[in-house]
């Protein structure tokens, strides 16, 4: 009997984006740019929440989370696709990807559970505010950050420990800008079958649980506002849930468009998709937050103020 020849993969090859010469330098420009802003974004935005005791509140505490998970899925993803542009062939060893898959899917969830939390925050100050403090004490802010970020990361464990126990022996080039688990499983030389229903069965239910959460309270969030008879008192719990309304719409749809489609319908088309939500989204949060909350907006106009009377007094 003949002995087949198995070459078992040990690295991989990131297509990237694009293979089109003339769009490798525009493209890394504009992505490395993107990177630096959501960086200095993000650090500044959680900076300044830490610093200033007038936004150590439970909305801007997992507000500092939601910055510090955009920036660490963007930071996975962003720099080795940025390679891509600058190299012939943009390699990953087989751990790396490993690593960066791991990395990549306990952040990516914890953004899902976290706007949940934040939706829970906005429920309990709109339709229970004498109650706020004891409801949203620090203790259960706590909690409401911890168990995401522990399930997180036990369920991106689990997905990467048998994404990468499957066998590897034919092409390593992945038709993706990162390591994500659709693409390498059209790279598997293993029965992918237990794979696929497994990452369906998981992004569904961690959707339809934070999806829940955040349809809930916004159902009792309206029926509050409703309530409201004066309009005063309606935009300003219209504004309060303003920012976490666009942002969730933008996340989640994003997602759903990307896990909860047909396999045929994948690959080059999700590109798009997948940039958006691992480079476009982590520089939306901090935008789309500090434009339209006025507490951030009032402290940044103190700041400035104070350093304006620092300089007129060293002019004296």
């Amino acid at each position: 009997m003949a002995e087949v020849n198995i070459t078992y993969v040990t690295e991989f090859i990131l297509k990237g984006i694009s293979d089109r010469p003339e769009l490798q330098a525009p493209c890394f420009v504009v992505f490395f740019v993107i990177y630096l802003v959501t960086v200095l974004g993000n650090v500044g935005l959680i900076t300044l929440i830490r610093i200033d005791a007038q936004l150590h509140t439970p909305m801007y505490y997992f507000l500092s989370h939601l910055a510090f998970v955009g920036l660490c899925y963007s930071s996975a993803i962003t720099p080795k696709m940025m390679v891509n542009f600058v190299v012939e062939y943009n390699t990953i060893t087989f751990h790396a990807c490993a690593a960066q898959l791991g990395c990549f899917l306990t952040f990516m969830i914890t953004e899902c559970f976290l706007l949940a939390s934040m939706a829970y925050d906005r429920y309990v100050a709109i339709c229970s505010p004498l109650s706020y403090s004891t409801l949203m004490s620090k203790r259960v802010c706590v909690q409401l950050v911890a168990v995401p970020y522990i399930y997180c990361f036990l369920v991106a464990l689990f997905h990467t420990i048998i994404t990468f126990r499957l066998t590897y022996c034919g092409s390593n080039v992945i038709n993706h800008f990162y390591c994500d688990d659709l693409p390498l499983l059209a790279l598997s030389c293993s029965d992918t079958h237990v794979k696929e229903i497994l990452i369906f069965a998981f992004a569904g239910f961690d959707m339809i649980c934070s999806s829940s959460i955040v349809l809930t309270s916004y159902v009792f969030i309206i029926a509050a506002i409703l309530r409201i008879r004066f309009t005063q008192g309606r935009r300003k719990a219209i504004s309060t849930c303003g920012s976490h309304m666009v942002a969730v719409t933008i996340f989640c749809g994003t997602l759903i468009f990307m896990y909860l489609q047909p396999k045929s319908n994948l690959l080059d088309t999700d590109k798009m998709a997948s940039v958006f939500y691992t480079v476009v989204i982590p520089i939306l949060n901090p935008l789309i937050y500090s434009l339209r909350n006025k507490e951030v907006k009032y402290v940044k106009a103190l700041d400035k103020g104070c350093e304006t009377l620092k300089i007129l007094k060293l002019r004296k």
